[in-house]
């Protein structure tokens, strides 16, 4: 896009913005919602300067604000929308006027717009067609519940500043002291008074110094040397573990089927590219060639 289009497209989001925050300029109320009976597409919302636009372009439009915006269906956005609506309107009729609408880099952005659109459009319409089965559905679930199968562990640790003081609280232990009451007299991290303890968690969610050792230990057992991460040295009590419990397959099942869905996109559009006949402008795209892989040497008998 050229310089001059690019003002014009800054200028128009910063006249939209001016206009909402300072007010000064008012676009008509948006129609009331008719709640009734849904009115076509092809009614006019609006003519402005002798120019009608229907409501399906509105619509259209306020789809795609409400998306960006991530925002709820209110009088009061319908009103903000509205107002954009027909400050767009007001400004392409000038850059109508003002000839812009010859410029080459325009008709290079509509073509581009225009297609992607119908890719979207051809895409959302096969993935309508793509339904996978129970047992498909199954199968994914059961491969990723497999890739699952790890434990939790239950925890507490004591937090100190140096590794001296941690190898003191070893001994302490060795001694016979109770893990929970040296967590509460000496532990700096928050769990310390809660005897240190950690809860029930997933070796992942720790840094990779913790976690490490962690995964080597026995339940009921406790670090016999300190252990350093970032946050200081730590002395670790494993309590218990157990098998992590998978999500219900049905609490999944949207995921899958949408994962399934993309997976049959990329087959169609595979698909699609293997039977394209596509001739490239050598002068514009250089292609490397496939180095030809050297032929097997047959076995010596």
């Amino acid at each position: 896009m050229n310089k001059r289009l690019l003002h014009i497209a800054c200028l128009t989001a910063l006249l939209t913005t001016q206009v909402f925050a300072a007010e000064e300029v008012k676009a008509p109320e948006a129609p009331a919602v008719v709640t009734e009976a849904e009115p076509p597409n092809d009614t006019t919302i609006a003519t402005v300067n002798g120019q009608q636009f229907p409501l399906g372009l509105f619509r259209l439009f306020y789809a795609e604000r409400l998306r960006t915006a991530r925002a709820e269906n209110t009088p009061e956005f319908q009103n903000l929308a509205f107002n954009e609506f027909v400050n767009i309107i007001v400004t392409s009729q000038d850059a109508k006027t003002r000839g812009l609408e010859s410029n080459p880099e325009l008709a290079y952005a509509l073509e581009l717009q225009k297609m992607q659109l119908l890719s979207r459009l051809v895409l959302e319409q096969t993935a309508s067609t793509i339904h996978p089965s129970d047992a498909d559905i199954k199968k994914v679930y059961d491969d990723q519940v497999a890739k699952l199968d790890r434990l939790e562990y239950k925890a507490r640790h004591i937090l100190v500043k140096e590794e001296d003081e941690a190898k003191k609280i070893i001994k302490e232990l060795d001694g016979g002291k109770k893990f929970e009451d040296l967590a509460k007299a000496h532990s700096d991290g928050p769990t310390g008074k809660n005897g240190g303890d950690l809860g029930w968690f997933d070796a992942t969610q720790m840094v990779p110094a913790f976690s490490e050792v962690i995964v080597e230990m026995k339940p009921g057992t406790y670090t016999k040397t300190p252990v350093q991460t970032q946050f200081g040295w730590h002395v670790i009590l494993l309590e218990e573990t157990r098998k992590m419990e998978p999500p219900t397959l049905e609490s999944v099942k949207p995921e899958i089927i949408a994962s399934l869905q993309r997976e049959g996109l990329t087959k169609y559009i595979g698909e699609l590219q293997e039977k394209a006949k596509v001739e490239l402008n050598p002068d514009l795209i250089k292609q490397t060639p496939t180095e030809a892989k050297p032929e097997a040497k047959p076995e010596a008998k």
